[in-house]
C-alpha cells in the first residue's frame, strides 16, 4: 500500500527548493509517493495552503523564514507563515529551514511555531535533509545541531530571561545603543535600563558594561 505525501516547499530560490526536492525523491522509501508543490513568496504560498486546507491538506510545509512578503504587508515571514499552518492545517508537520542561527530568532520561532522540524541551513546535508524528514513524519521534532545546542543551554541554564529582555539584548547585539531602544521597544527609557541594571545582576556583571553583558549573554545562549 503507497503512502502518499503531499508536501509544500516554500524558499525564494528556485534552485534551494529544486536540492530539496531532489534529495527527498532520490532517498523516500519505496513506499512513499511524494506530490511536491512549491512557492516562492508568502502571498504563494498562502493561497496554496488555503486552498489545500479546502481540498486534500498537506502532510508537510517546509518554511524558509527570508521570504518576500504578501502584498497587503500581513505575511512578512516562513514564521508568519508557520504560524498561519497552525490553524489552518493542525495536523501538517512544520519543517523550518533557515540561515538564521541567532538564538534570539531560534527562541521566537520556537516560541510562535513550535515546528515540527528545525534545520539551520549551514548544518544541513543532503543526508541530513533525508534523516530529518523521515524521522518527522514518524516521531517529531526534529531539530539540526545548531538549535539543539541552543535549547539544552537553556534547559541547563538557571536563569530566566523575558521576551522583552531578549529584545533588548539582541538589539544591544546588533550594536543599537541603548538611548535609540525605545525606538524599538514600547518601554520608557527608565523602564529599559531598569531591565539592563536587573539583567546586569542576573549574569553577575561587575564591570557594569553593556558588552560584558552582551559577552555573558552569548556564552550562557541567550543570544
Amino acid at each position: 500500500m503507497s503512502q502518499v505525501i503531499k508536501i509544500l516547499m516554500v524558499d525564494d530560490h528556485p534552485i534551494i527548493i529544486e536540492g530539496y526536492q531532489n534529495t527527498l525523491m532520490a532517498t523516500k522509501n519505496e513506499d512513499q509517493t511524494l506530490i511536491i508543490d512549491t512557492a516562492n513568496d508568502c502571498d504563494t504560498a498562502n493561497l496554496l495552503m488555503q486552498k489545500s486546507a479546502q481540498d486534500v491538506p498537506y502532510d508537510v510545509l517546509f518554511f524558509d523564514i527570508r521570504l518576500p512578503g504578501s502584498k497587503d504587508g500581513k505575511i512578512t515571514s516562513g514564521e508568519d507563515l508557520g504560524v498561519i499552518a497552525k490553524k489552518i492545517l493542525p495536523n501538517a508537520k512544520i519543517i523550518i529551514l533557515t540561515m538564521f542561527n541567532e538564538s534570539y530568532r531560534i527562541h521566537n520561532i520556537i516560541k510562535n511555531v513550535d515546528p515540527d522540524g528545525f534545520l539551520i541551513k549551514s548544518d544541513l546535508t543532503s543526508s541530513e535533509l533525508a534523516e530529518a524528514f523521515q524521522h518527522i513524519l514518524v516521531s517529531p521534532p526534529y531539530y539540526s545541531s545548531t538549535v539543539s545546542i541552543f535549547l539544552n543551554k537553556l534547559v541547563t541554564s538557571d536563569i530566566h530571561i523575558d521576551d522583552i529582555n531578549r529584545k533588548i539584548l539582541h538589539l544591544l547585539s546588533q550594536g543599537i545603543k541603548t538611548k535609540s531602544l525605545t525606538e524599538y521597544i514600547d518601554l520608557s527609557m527608565s523602564s529599559i535600563e531598569k531591565r539592563k541594571k536587573q539583567m546586569k545582576l542576573l549574569f553577575s556583571i561587575e564591570d557594569g558594561k553593556d558588552e560584558t553583558l552582551i559577552f555573558e549573554a552569548r556564552k550562557k545562549g541567550f543570544l
